[in-house]
């Protein structure tokens, strides 16, 4: 796949049987999500494609804050990319597609809970401490079914500053 071109585009209700295939090959970095779920979020998701091949996907969520709604943050989830197909850009293109999307929202920020610290890093995003991001851990990570508290969950919580506040 080397030299063939892919194409990031926003998912359609007809992907969201191999968006779901593909978070579940990945189940044990990501949380996992039902169909119904992909479904009621699939304009929330971009694909890379490459021939009809569904090669990586990734998701974004807003998490508001309390009368605020201005100050809402965007998290970047679901995130994963066929084995074959990785270290060839698709990830890369799908963060900074995803990224333009979170943009035209308006928010200041976008954040990542990660197991890939290097990779999100290359892309502008740095280390915060998960204090910063309460309202995603309550709102996001108390429905994970991997760790009993978040603070105990071992992903590194990331944010890329899209716009001063």
């Amino acid at each position: 796949m080397e030299n063939e071109s892919f194409c990031v585009r926003k998912a359609r209700l007809s992907d969201a049987e191999k968006i779901y295939a593909l978070i579940h090959l990945h189940n044990y970095l990501l949380v996992p999500r039902s169909l119904g779920n992909i479904v009621e979020n699939i304009d929330r998701f971009l694909v890379a494609e490459a021939k009809g091949t569904i090669l990586g996907c990734a998701a974004y969520s807003i998490h508001p804050e309390l009368g605020a709604p201005e100050s809402a943050t965007v998290e970047i989830q679901s995130v994963a990319v066929l084995t074959p197909y990785r270290r060839q850009g698709v990830g890369r293109a799908l963060i900074a597609a995803t990224v333009d999307v979170i943009r035209t929202t308006g928010t200041h920020e976008a954040v990542v809970l990660t197991f890939a610290p290097a990779f999100f890093g290359a892309l502008g995003f740095h280390e915060i401490p998960k204090t910063k991001i309460l309202h995603k851990l309550y709102t996001g990570c108390i429905n994970c079914t991997k760790h009993s508290d978040p603070y105990t969950c071992p992903e590194i919580a990331m944010v890329l500053e899209l716009a001063k506040k």
